[in-house]
């Protein structure tokens, strides 16, 4: 176990997304890839995204007596914080002054977590939302052809990720789901409409062979309004891009 607590004594640098801690008081673990329903934390919501005000749900110790049980993404953070440099990079240097791009919004990492050992998350972006799979801790993705196309299915569908190689990241794959981003009034708006799509992503009731798809939409929408989330006008992850149901 570390010995370094919480986030207040600086050390919430050290830990990845996928960070599992552990109340020192009571011995009650914060898992991210479960969230907490007693405060309705979405699952795949770090420990360092945990409202400041958060605290133990067994014995309201408060997050500076939280250490690290378990972090199975120590990697990760690497490799996530260094999508997220390259594409701040692009942003200043090629993407400030485009018409398209939305100035409210900037580069930010959203929901990641380990899925069959790859890295996955959402990207949001001044001028795009995507989906980004990263390769495992012992995989190269190096060799991957910029431009292809490959279907990666989750429970919810089979989704189209379009694969990329960028000398600061490697090789990695995005599926796209909000271009441009225009109708996201706010960066806090845009990172809740990103982990929505993550718990989506893994919910089988939004497969594209049931009914129940523009419900699920519909009941996102509401709980982010207002301003009521924007209709994806490329490929959004709860309602379209599913090549198989």
């Amino acid at each position: 176990m570390s010995g370094f607590e919480g986030s207040y004594l600086g050390a919430i640098d050290r830990i990845s997304p996928a960070a599992v801690m552990e109340c020192k008081v009571c011995w009650t673990p914060y898992d991210p890839g479960q969230g907490d329903d007693f405060r309705q934390i979405l699952p795949g919501t770090p420990f360092s995204a945990l409202p400041e005000d958060w605290s133990c749900p067994n014995c309201s110790a408060p997050k500076n007596q939280f250490m690290v049980l378990s972090d199975p993404g120590s990697f990760m953070a690497d490799r996530v914080a260094r999508l997220v440099s390259d594409f701040e990079e692009i942003w200043h240097s090629r993407m400030r002054d485009v018409p398209l791009s939305n100035r409210s919004l900037h580069v930010e990492a959203a929901g990641f977590m380990l899925h069959e050992g790859r890295p996955l998350g959402v990207l949001v972006a001044p001028w795009f939302m995507n989906l980004i799979l990263l390769p495992a801790e012992e995989e190269d993705w190096g060799a991957l052809v910029a431009g292809a196309k490959e279907h990666v299915p989750f429970p919810s569908g089979s989704y189209e990720f379009i694969h990329n190689v960028r000398p600061a990241v490697g090789g990695y794959k995005a599926c796209s789901l909000f271009s441009p981003m225009n109708d996201f009034s706010s960066q806090l708006q845009a990172v809740e409409v990103a982990r929505a799509v993550m718990v989506a992503l893994f919910d089988a009731e939004n497969r594209a062979d049931t009914d129940r798809a523009a419900d699920i939409r519909e009941a996102r929408e509401a709980e982010l309004a207002p301003p009521p989330a924007p209709e994806p006008n490329r490929r959004a992850i709860i309602t379209a891009g599913i090549a198989d149901g």
